[in-house]
């Protein structure tokens, strides 16, 4: 009797694993599911960056307005593509620097994205934008855009 359960476990482990066809076919399945999702993954990455650069312009625009309130004054935003900078009372006036500046009071935008605007936007002591205008980001990889506007109000919001 119990050579018949030594027999069974012996051919048991002789039989465990898989063969070298079922691994195979295993990472044939696998490649080809990479394969076909990998555009899409790509897509997605592009499209956060974006996203991403746009929300980063958003929290320097934010920032601009809550300095404004703070030091009761109005605070400008300038930027020259790549890089945000604040300016007290007008748009020409003194470079603000503090946390999240360089030397210069610069503050430069992450993963290469663009931005463009028509005006720079001024905001006065009480929050409201007493120069609105839009921002628009561009990721240069694929050249897509997304809006960054800045109401009357001082309400900043990110569109399409």
């Amino acid at each position: 009797m119990m050579t018949k359960y030594m027999d069974r476990a012996r051919r048991w482990l002789n039989e465990a694993g898989f063969s070298l066809m079922e691994l195979i076919v295993v990472i044939g399945i696998i490649a080809i599911i990479m394969a076909a999702s990998a555009p899409f993954f790509l897509s997605y990455l592009r499209t956060s960056a974006l996203r991403t650069g746009a929300e980063e312009m958003a929290t320097v625009l934010n920032r601009a307005r809550q300095l404004a309130i703070r030091d009761n004054t109005n605070m400008c935003v300038t930027n020259d593509g790549t890089r945000a900078q604040y300016r007290i009372a007008t748009c020409g006036g003194t470079v603000w620097t503090g946390p999240g500046t360089d030397v210069v009071g610069f503050i430069r935008l992450a993963n290469n994205i663009t931005v463009a605007s028509g005006q720079n936007v001024v905001f006065g002591y009480l929050g409201t934008a007493t120069v609105a205008g839009t921002y628009t980001v561009t990721n240069p990889q694929d050249s897509r855009t997304m809006s960054v506007i800045v109401a009357p109000s001082g309400r900043v919001s990110i569109g399409p």
